[in-house]
């Protein structure tokens, strides 16, 4: 008989201090022969897929699925987070981008988070000198196989839908991202779920306010799959509409470079999962001009401060600016957050039967 879930309770402080060794399995190589890692933990009902890293120059949503794998490996067997949930993380999801990116993300200021408390930051002029940031074709989050014949995809790809398909249906997944610049926090879900995340939406709307951030609250008016929905969310974006945007820029060849990303791929799979995007600014600003007809001026401000030497002047011409690093602890919190709004969601919606643990 189908049962209700026990929703799992994530210690979202306690996630944050936990010790990010875990067991793991290899489940393929990246182009460049670095081993691709993933992790899954518990036998509950609930199939919760969580990766990370897709976008080279994101590396809180890494760090995060780190700590909670760590976590969930200390748990005992009888713990509710592993009785009512079967976890599948994929940390990092693009070793290679990751080890491209080492030169600013490994580098990190002191900073306060929200309580005051001692956290860490990145600093822009590191990041400006050194980001990479991969092209279409090559943005993993849009390389996903188009069916298991897809044998062009990337391999990275190709090995973490392996890896989910063999553990398919999902009821939930979840892609970690963040942005450079915005005002705050941005929450992208799936379409098919927006009657079902009310409670979703406002409970993250107030704990983003009660941490003392904004929402970045920005209507794409459908652009690459962006709609509105309310303040600080909006649909997640497909490769249908990323495809559609660029032909009508008469740009069939990257047109022609998007797969599905990873949400698409876990609605593909079966069921009807709730899939999600954390879009988490790594660096705070007043003033979205990256959003606004001023982009190239800013560009090349950071172009300016990126020659800067001294590092602490770099750091007075940002905080001129109004720009200051989002603590890297308080992104992670609001991903976490986000997270156990997701399960919560899931399982109110509907009842999940137990599957066969084989």
């Amino acid at each position: 008989m189908p049962v209700i879930v026990t929703v799992p309770r994530l210690p979202i402080e306690r996630v944050l201090a936990a010790h990010p060794d875990y067991p793991s399995e290899a489940i393929g190589r990246s182009r460049e022969g670095r081993p691709l890692e993933a992790a899954a933990f518990g036998s509950g009902p609930l199939t919760v897929s969580l990766i990370a890293g897709c976008h080279a120059d994101e590396p809180v949503g890494p760090a995060m699925l780190d700590r909670l794998a760590g976590w969930l490996a200390t748990r005992p067997p009888d713990d509710h987070l592993l009785t009512g949930a079967t976890w599948l993380l994929v940390p990092h999801a693009n070793p290679d981008g990751d080890a491209r990116n080492a030169a600013w993300s490994r580098h990190v200021t002191d900073t306060l988070d929200h309580l005051g408390e001692p956290d860490a930051a990145y600093r822009l002029a590191d990041y400006a000198r050194h980001v990479v940031r991969e092209a279409p074709g090559d943005d993993m989050e849009f390389g996903f196989p188009r069916s298991a014949a897809d044998t062009d995809a990337r391999p990275e790809n190709r090995a973490i839908a392996d890896f989910l398909r063999r553990r398919a249906p999902l009821d939930l997944h979840g892609s970690l991202h963040g942005m450079a610049f915005a005002p705050g926090p941005w929450f992208l879900i799936e379409r098919e779920w927006i009657d079902r995340t009310a409670a979703l939406r406002d409970n993250l709307r107030r704990r983003v306010a009660a941490m003392g951030y904004e929402l970045l609250d920005w209507d794409r008016r459908g652009d690459k799959g962006f709609e509105r929905i309310d303040e600080g969310f909006s649909t997640r974006p497909d490769s249908g509409a990323m495809i559609e945007h660029f032909r009508r820029l008469d740009d069939e060849a990257t047109a022609a470079l998007f797969r599905p990303s990873s949400m698409e791929l876990a609605r593909s799979l079966g069921g009807d999962p709730f899939t999600f995007v954390s879009e988490m600014p790594l660096f705070l600003h007043p003033r979205p001009r990256v959003l606004a007809e001023d982009r190239e001026a800013f560009r090349r401000w950071l172009t300016d401060l990126a020659a800067e030497t001294d590092p602490t002047r770099a750091d007075e011409l940002a905080a001129g600016e109004g720009i200051r690093p989002m603590p890297i602890r308080d992104q992670m919190r609001l991903q976490l957050a986000f997270v156990q709004e997701a399960i919560d969601a899931v399982a109110a919606a509907a009842e999940i039967s137990p599957r066969d643990p084989a």
